[in-house]
């Protein structure tokens, strides 16, 4: 049997297994799913079709697979997704999805999602991201793996940040942030690549120089962006170190719908 306090209140149709902790007062509906390992705490509410996976644990006073803020939902059951072995602090708020997308909201695994976050309806958020406190993604917003979000930035609808992007304190981001770049401000704008974030993480002094390349063909060049995205791919060559990395840059650009923060 999960390890339920007397005070939680536990929906018989929810499906725990049998490690899973919950905390006083918290309470969870019938359409959950908890995997194994995954502890909630005191005072969590967790509701709609949502499915958590293993060795997650949520603290106290977060609202987990609420419906989506969102004046076209109509009581459709749409869902939210919890990987694994994630932690997410006090306060923070995760909504379903809607019909007018996928109609899920995902998070990956091992991601660090601190106090009063906020992850609203559809979006999809990558693994071993580290959330700040305060930081929001509005609606539909898609985020790579090993992004960084500081504190108090908020993220516009629809926009798109890439594997280790780095967004700076108090960013009020409205455009889409290709991988490796770090930005900040209100309006954001680029101040380079996330160099420390590439070392902490392994990447060789090869594909750091030519991430570096690649960010200044794009930024520091002049060249209108189309003319940057077809140097892109001669760096490529000149770079095969990095030649992956600079495909990913690619291929993000290729893909961004709002513009990017230039």
């Amino acid at each position: 049997m999960a390890m339920i306090h007397p005070s939680a209140i536990v929906d018989p149709r929810a499906q725990l297994d049998s490690s899973v902790d919950v905390g006083a007062f918290s309470i969870i509906g019938p359409h959950v799913s908890i995997g194994a390992g995954t502890v909630v705490g005191p005072h969590v509410v967790i509701e709609g079709h949502t499915t958590i996976g293993k060795d997650n644990k949520f603290f106290q006073f977060s609202s987990i697979g609420a419906p989506p803020q969102d004046k076209k939902w109509d009581g459709e059951p749409t869902r939210l997704e919890v990987g694994d072995r994630n932690t997410v602090r006090e306060f923070c708020t995760f909504n379903t999805g809607t019909v007018q997308d996928e109609g899920v909201t995902r998070l990956g695994n091992d991601n660090w999602i601190s106090a009063y976050c906020h992850l609203a309806h559809d979006c999809q958020v990558g693994s071993n991201t580290i959330f700040s406190n305060n930081a929001q993604l509005a609606g539909h917003v898609e985020v790579g793996d090993w992004a960084i979000l500081s504190g108090f930035a908020g993220v516009h609808q629809f926009c798109k940040i890439g594997a280790h992007a780095f967004i700076g304190m108090y960013t009020s981001l409205t455009q889409d942030v290709p991988p490796f770049v770090l930005v900040s401000g209100n309006p954001a704008s680029a101040h380079g690549v996330n160099i420390e974030g590439m070392k902490r993480r392994g990447f060789t002094r090869p594909q750091i120089d030519g991430v570096r390349a690649a960010y200044k063909l794009i930024y520091r060049s002049g060249m209108t962006l189309e003319a940057a995205k077809a140097a892109l791919v001669d760096q490529q060559h000149e770079s095969p170190g990095a030649a992956a990395d600079i495909g990913a840059m690619l291929a993000f650009l290729g893909s961004a719908s709002r513009g990017i923060v230039r």
